[in-house]
């Protein structure tokens, strides 16, 4: 059998909260950056996006199929294409339209909601389906969660939601001994195809690729050297043009990579979802505590190793059931931005050995600082769904009485 070559990119755009202080409490309820977001859209689009996009649609075009990838992309990052890069968003589209792309399913909101109970992950998880299914006509059956968090406990729930296939980091912790590229089956639902991140692979590509020593034929022999049979390159798809500029030779080193893979014999390309169909599991991922893709620890401290995360983690969730009750469109679109990752992220205290590449994309001076600043907006947005509630609770008995 031929060795299943898979590119899966990650596609997200938190939406940023403005400055907020103590003395906005009461009187701003609009809790937003919204020059910083559409300025942080609109960059990444024309530098990432919009070429990445038509290199991919090119190179489907010119191999005729034999060229495959697999996306994640956020609800919120479809909600600010909307409204900032129309033209990026419509060029998702056509390469939906191929029949070579996957969108795989993942938490509308990038939130960490699978690490809770009750059922917010799974309405998440819907409203991802969902989104997925009217933006670009299809239905997934994989699943990446936020962060590439993975567990036992997590796969179970994915299984439960009629997926077939669910990405995860390939951790050293966690395999061992074993390789990476294989496919493996959950724990405690063994019908759940669990696909591993290469993540010496992807990482070669994200972080180290700038600089000149990489090029298309050494990263060829890298591939040959792999002894599995699937090798998942994972990565943040702002690695092409952002993270990694144009300058670089990044988007000339991935022309010339997936032409070489395409003649290449023994290699074929293929989706996640393709892959994990048509390898049987060599066997069982234990797993019993979360992990992620995030730093050497692969785990989730990350986004809740410090009492400022955990803090405002608690705070955050203490809030679900009363936003629920509302039932508020206003309020919903609040909570679902204050769920994302990145607000956990922006708070972290720890050293991260990629240092320079997660810096790139936190707005404060300090973990206090962002902490401040977001719990001064959840605060003022706990005041207000409080407030709410009881005028709905007082509109309710009115109506009651006079009835």
């Amino acid at each position: 059998m031929n060795k299943t070559i898979c590119f899966h990119f990650n596609v997200h755009q938190p939406l940023r909260l403005k400055t907020y202080r103590f003395f906005n409490m009461g009187k701003d309820h609009n809790y937003l950056d919204m020059s910083a977001n559409r300025a942080v859209v609109q960059r990444v689009a024309a530098d990432c996006y919009l070429p990445m996009n038509n290199l991919l649609l090119e190179m489907i075009e010119q191999y005729q199929g034999a060229f495959k990838v697999s996306f994640s992309i956020s609800g919120l990052a479809v909600e600010q294409l909307k409204h900032y890069a129309p033209e990026a968003l419509e060029s998702f589209k056509q390469l939906a339209a191929t029949g070579c792309v996957e969108f795989v399913a993942g938490s509308y909101c990038h939130s960490l909601s699978s690490l809770v109970e009750g059922k917010e992950f799974e309405q998440e998880v819907k409203a991802e389906v969902a989104m997925i299914k009217k933006e670009f006509g299809q239905t997934p059956t994989t699943f990446a969660n936020t962060e590439l968090i993975y567990s036992d406990a997590i796969g179970d729930r994915v299984a439960a939601m009629g997926f077939k296939a669910m990405v995860t980091e390939g951790a050293k912790h966690v395999l061992g001994w074993k390789s990476a590229d294989y496919i493996y089956a959950n724990a405690l639902n063994q019908k759940l195809r669990i696909a591993l991140r290469n993540y010496k692979l992807s990482d070669d590509i994200s972080l180290n690729f700038g600089g000149g020593a990489i090029n298309a034929d050494l990263f060829m022999e890298w591939l040959g050297a792999t002894n599995g049979e699937v090798v998942n390159h994972v990565m943040g798809y702002d690695t092409f043009g952002e993270r990694q500029k144009a300058s670089t030779g990044i988007f000339d080193f991935m022309k010339a990579l997936v032409g070489k893979v395409v003649a290449a014999e023994g290699m074929e390309f293929a989706t996640v979802g393709e892959a994990a169909a048509a390898h049987q599991p060599i066997g069982v991922l234990h797993c019993p505590h979360p992990m992620s893709w995030a730093d050497e620890e692969r785990d989730i401290t990350a986004w809740l190793g410090n009492e400022l995360q955990n803090e405002a983690f608690s705070k955050l969730y203490d809030m679900q059931s009363n936003v629920n009750k509302l039932g508020s469109d206003d309020f919903n679109y609040v909570w679902n931005f204050m769920k994302a990752s990145d607000n956990f992220y922006y708070m972290a205290t720890k050293w991260f050995s990629d240092g320079d590449a997660q810096h790139y994309v936190n707005p404060y001076d300090s973990s206090y600082a962002a902490f401040i600043n977001y719990m001064n907006v959840l605060s003022d947005c706990q005041i207000e769904v409080e407030k709410a509630l009881e005028e709905k609770k007082a509109a309710k008995k009115k109506t009651t009485k006079t009835a």
